[in-house]
Formats: structure tokens, sequence, C-alpha cells
């Protein structure tokens, strides 16, 4: 029962859906060992909306539910399809979104057509309109939203000629040159579609019997003489120019006219014309055409003057050789200074009678207006997406079971925002879907290399310069409080560090400094930076979790958001530093009176990494144990565990190294961990 319209120029338009599938419910399971199984639902669906009841030649964007859903780009701001879809023109088919542009070739939608049925799909000819297959509706309380779209249905602005030309044909005799943006036609005639324009615009509507006559001004004007005026049907003189003038207390004080902006997402913008005097009341035109807002308040202005113009009515009568004048003509009259347009001609007894309306013939106003604060929506692409595969150590306190994975993800485009992840852990043989990314994170990329440093003190030789992916993403300093509750933590390569001071360079680059080098058990990769290196922030609001068992050789990732033709991935080996013991520290060796040598150590915790209380951390494995390795310059190397952390080169042991030639040897010690070992730390002795 929804009527349809026809849309000319260009317009924003509501659908009306005409084919709906029902909603279509998909899982996912995240949580592994030691964690709880969760379980999310989304919902999608597939229909088809129709735009226009006339052909057109493409669409821009396009809000559901009043938010952006496609930009001007042609970007779609979120899932449609397997993979993001676009539309196309014409009946080209693709995973996603269709567009039917009206012609009378067209053919029927696949989609539609595999659910009901070739011989019961219709190819909605001579209609506009789109097709959106496994639309998601999260965003949208899981149903179907209201959808509108910018259409384009003629090349620039639209004339009121070519409208009523175009819906009547030749039943219509039409010269209005007025132009506007764009029309929204409906009605039950063609009457009946353009009276909103005609009650806004300047132009006459006449009948005459035949034709439809529509015109802005007069098509025909005469100058009447004083001897042609008051002929009565017994040829004597009656008055020559019966007048009237309604009272201006049932005149409105002020018109509104209200109109569709496309400066400001073809909201409705409002202008107002006031004039003293009238009655103390407001009258609205609803006008569904797309003007600027000069245009609108110079349109309501000339509007409201013709109102008071047409105030004042006359009758006069003329002989029968005007039969020529129609509805619509102006006649110039002795006596009146003013221009007279007939309002309708009756012909009785050889006489004209005609009923007159003084006419407003004052150049139309040119104004300036204001639009009004506008709240459209930012339209950014979303651009391609960029995905990181961290593997953390634990971020809090407690103590692993299952390597801690994170994907981090963004655009180089402010306006990305999320994206699909999928992962293989059978080196891409199969695939399975872990959801959405978390809000975009903040990644970039060094240029400049981070050298060495200590990772026993605060790093001020070094800094590190940044570029980051866009000019939206903000970096900031944090205190050295701040800094030992883990703020600024970020990974750049395989290191983590933490920064004191960001310094903006513009256009997105930054420079680090006060680095706090090696954090959380990524003590071997100090060294062997590179000007390529992947900077990530450290924040659990961008990071999405990936659930994995431990022993995993290798982890294929992939992220596909609405910009990417093809998904951004991201392999990783062996992840699992969060089950890796860090290496011991303080390894050191002190020769006894006997020949001996004690090799100690402190070790470490993967429980937590702030040492609050000044007692040794929690052991955080099942056991401790250590294996150590001394492996002499020259001879065999030996290995042994222990389940202290210290150990007794003994001096025969020495000696027998030294006999067979060894002047050092490297001593290395590594915590076993219940599901890894750390790696070891070295230390080289001299053997004198």
């Amino acid at each position: 029962g929804s009527k349809i319209p026809k849309i000319y120029g260009t317009m924003r338009v509501a659908g009306t859906v005409i084919w709906a599938t029902d909603l279509k419910e998909s899982s996912s399971t995240s949580g592994g060992k030691g964690q709880p199984s969760v379980t999310s639902y989304t919902y999608s669906a597939s229909f088809a909306v129709v735009i226009s009841a006339r052909p057109i030649k493409g669409i821009g964007r396009v809000w559901a539910d009043s938010k952006l859903l496609r930009g001007a780009a042609g970007d779609f701001k979120t899932q449609i399809g397997s993979p993001f879809g676009a539309f196309t023109g014409g009946s080209k088919t693709t995973n996603g979104a269709r567009l039917y542009l009206g012609g009378e070739g067209q053919a029927i939608d696949s989609l539609i057509a595999s659910a009901e049925g070739i011989a019961n799909t219709p190819a909605y000819r001579g209609h506009a309109y789109a097709v959106f297959e496994d639309l998601q509706l999260a965003s949208y309380g899981n149903r179907i939203p209201s959808l509108t779209f910018e259409v384009f249905a003629d090349d620039g602005a639209v004339s009121l000629e070519h409208v009523i030309l175009d819906m009547a044909g030749a039943g219509v005799n039409a010269a209005c040159p007025a132009q506007f943006g764009g029309y929204a036609a409906s009605g039950d005639s063609v009457r009946g579609a353009i009276e909103a324009l005609t009650a806004a615009f300047p132009v006459r509507v006449s009948d005459d019997g035949t034709q439809l006559h529509v015109a802005e001004g007069a098509t025909n004007t005469i100058a009447l003489t004083s001897d042609q005026l008051g002929t009565t049907a017994d040829r004597s003189k009656a008055q020559r120019l019966s007048m009237s003038r309604r009272s201006a207390s049932l005149i409105p004080q002020t018109l509104v006219l209200a109109y569709y902006d496309a400066a400001r997402d073809y909201q409705q913008g409002m202008q107002r014309a006031r004039r003293d005097g009238g009655a103390r009341k407001e009258d609205r035109l609803d006008l569904p055409v797309t003007l600027d807002p000069a245009a609108a308040k110079s349109l309501i202005e000339t509007r409201l003057a013709g109102i008071w113009a047409e105030r004042a009515t006359a009758k006069i009568s003329l002989p029968w050789r005007y039969l020529a004048l129609r509805p619509g003509d102006q006649l110039i009259v002795p006596g009146s200074a003013d221009v007279w347009r007939i309002s309708t001609i009756a012909f009785n007894r050889m006489v004209l009678e005609l009923n007159l309306v003084r006419t407003n013939v004052a150049a139309p106003l040119i104004l300036a207006a204001d639009a009004g604060r506008s709240v459209t929506q930012v339209d950014l692409p979303a651009g391609p997406t960029t995905l990181a595969v961290l593997d953390l150590s634990q971020l809090s306190d407690g103590v692993a079971a299952q390597p801690i994975v994170m994907a981090a993800a963004a655009g180089v485009s402010p306006g990305w925002r999320a994206a699909v992840l999928s992962q293989s852990v059978d080196n891409g043989a199969s695939w399975t879907s872990v959801g959405r990314t978390a809000s975009p994170a903040i990644i970039g990329t060094a240029t400049t290399v981070l050298g060495a440093g200590s990772t026993t003190l605060i790093d001020m030789k070094n800094t590190l310069d940044v570029q980051l992916l866009n000019s939206d993403m903000q970096l900031t300093d944090a205190s050295d409080a701040l800094l030992l509750s883990g703020a600024n933590l970020a990974m750049l390569g395989g290191e983590l560090i933490q920064f004191g001071h960001a310094l903006p360079l513009g256009g997105g680059a930054w420079r680090l400094s006060g680095l706090w080098r090696g954090q959380r058990g990524t003590e071997d990769r100090v060294n062997g930076h590179s000007i390529s290196d992947r900077f990530v922030l450290i924040d659990t609001n961008t990071l999405a979790a990936l659930s994995l068992s431990a022993g995993l050789a290798t982890l294929k990732v992939q992220a596909q958001g609405v910009g990417d033709s093809l998904p951004a991935e991201v392999d990783i080996l062996n992840p699992g530093l969060a089950l890796r013991p860090p290496s011991p520290v303080a390894l050191k060796a002190a020769a006894q009176s006997n020949g001996d040598m004690t090799v100690s150590w402190i070790r470490r915790s993967r429980d937590g990494w702030r040492w609050v209380d000044g007692v040794d951390a929690p052991l955080a494995e099942q056991q401790e144990l250590y294996t150590v390795t001394i492996t002499p310059s020259t001879g065999v190397a030996r290995s042994m565990q222990v389940s202290s952390p210290a150990l007794t080169y003994a001096a025969a042991q020495i000696a027998a190294d030294k006999a067979a030639g060894a002047t050092s040897a490297q001593i290395f010690v590594s915590q076993i961990g219940t599901m890894q070992a750390s790696l070891a730390t070295t230390l080289s002795l001299p053997l004198i």
C-alpha cells in the first residue's frame, strides 16, 4: 500500500521493503583451557528495497536508521555479505549489495529467484531497487533497519517543466523553467503529483478541456482601452472595473517553507517570510524538493509577496472578440496601476465576464539565508586494514594457562572502524571465524632505528621516531608513577617498551624518549631493531584476544574490513610468550678457597611483574627447576638440572677443562617452567 515516488534530479528518499528472508542466526565460541566457553550470536537478513518508480542513474550515500551505511565513496560502514560487498549497477550480481537501475530490460535478481523460484520472481522493470545480502543487524536491534538513499535520477538540476512533461507527456502544455536539485513525485494523478510545487513556485495551472496548461508567469499580456470595458449584453455601459479586497486579517503574517537541504544530508530545512499587518497566524508549505537555503528563502519571500498582492480581485466584462483569452493571461486595465491575471472566464450572451486577481509583477527576490546548524554525519572512507598480531606475556597479575595472543587492527583512514577476524592453526588449510576486532588500535611504523639499551636503567640515550597510520591517532606523556602501573606500553618489533615522553612532529609523526626497555620478559629483543619495525600501543580496549592451545607451531590470522578487497594476514610462529618463565638474572660466579666455583642467580616469576612486597616473587610453576650448561672453550659441554638457584663448578671439573686446553667457559642457565623453559642467561667465566 505504500506509494513509490518517482525521483527526479538528486534526492534522499526512503526505500520500501518488497522482499525479505527470515533472520539468519550465526554463532561463534570463544574461550579455551582454563577459561569459560562463551558463545556469541549474530543475526543477518537478506532483503530488497524499492527506491523509485522510474529509472535512475545511480545512488550515493545510504542511511540505515539514520546511521551512515554507505559513504559517498561507495564504502560500506558495516558488514554486508561474505566478504564485504559493494553496490554494482544494472543487473550484475555480486556478494553483498546489488543495485537495479529500473531499466525495461533488467533481469530478475538471482538471490530472490533462488528463494522464490524463477516463475515467482518479477524483474520490477521500470522500478529502481536494491538487494542487500546478509546485512549484519547487530547495530540495528537485530531487525531490518529503515533505509534511505541518496538517489541520482538526472544529471544536475531538474526543471519543473521537465518533471511535468515526463509525467504527463502530451496531456500537458508546460512552460515553467523553475529549477531545483531534486523532487520526489507522488500522487494519484499528474495534478496531484505537482500540486505541492504549484503551491510554492510562481506557476499557474489551467485546464481548457483538452490540455492541462502549466506556466510560470503570463503567456499573454494585453493592454485594454477604455471603450472595451464594461460591455453588457444590452450594449449599455456598466461599471468598468469592479474591485474588492480581502481583509488583511485573513492573510497569514508568517509563511514557512519546509524543504530538503542537500548540504545537510538532505535533512529538512525551514525558511520563513514575515510581513506585518496580517493575521497572527503561520501557514506552512511542505515542498518535497531539494533546494539550497538562499533559493528557499527567496522562494518563500516571493510567495508571501504574491499572497498579499492577490488580496485584490476585480471583475470586468469584454466583447466577444476576446474569446481567445485564457485563464492565466494578464491584463493591463485602464484606471488601475496594477497588472491583473485572469482567474476565470464565463461567456454569457456574447459577453465575456472575467474574474481577475492582482498580480505581483516584482522580480523574484534574491536573498541570502542561513541553513542553520548542520548535524551531518562524518563520512570518512574506511580504507584498507592494517593488522598486527601480538604474542604477549601476562598483562595483569596471575599465571597464564594458554598463549596470550592479541589482534590489533586499524586503518590508514580515521574512518576505519572494525574488521572480521579469522584464524588458521593448520597453515591455512582451514579457517575459523573468531569474531571481530576491538576498537581501532594505535599502530605505526618506526622511521628511525632504535639502538640497543639497558633493561635495568631508563634509556635516556636513545629516542624512537614513529609514523602512526593516521593523524587522528595520538600519544601522550606518562609520569614514572604511571609507567610503573603499566602506562604507555608498546610493542616495537618483538620488544615491549614503555615511553615517558611523546613529542608530536606533525603529520602523525612522533618522537618517543625516556624509554623503559625489554619489558615483561622481552630482554632478548633489545637488539636487532630495524627502520620498518611495527609499533603497536598496548591498550586492552583495542586488543581482541584469540583463543589458542599451548604447543601451537604456527598461527595465521586474517582481518577483513569494509575497505579491503583482500584480507590482511599475519603469521606467528610458536606463540606462547606468556607460558615462558622470564630468564634468571644476576648470574655470577664466586671462587671458593678449595678451588670450587659457586655459580648463583636470581629467579624471576611470570606471576605479575611488580616487586611490591620486597620478598621473593611467587614461583608460578609446578616446581623450581633449572637447566645449567657449562661449555668450555675447548672440550665437552656438560648439562645438569638443579632445584635451587645455585650450582658448584667443582675444582676437579675446572682442572679437567683447563687440561683439555680451555681458557674460558660459558655458563647457560634456564628455568624449566610448567609449560615452557625460559631463555638462557649467559655468563662468560675465564679459567685462570
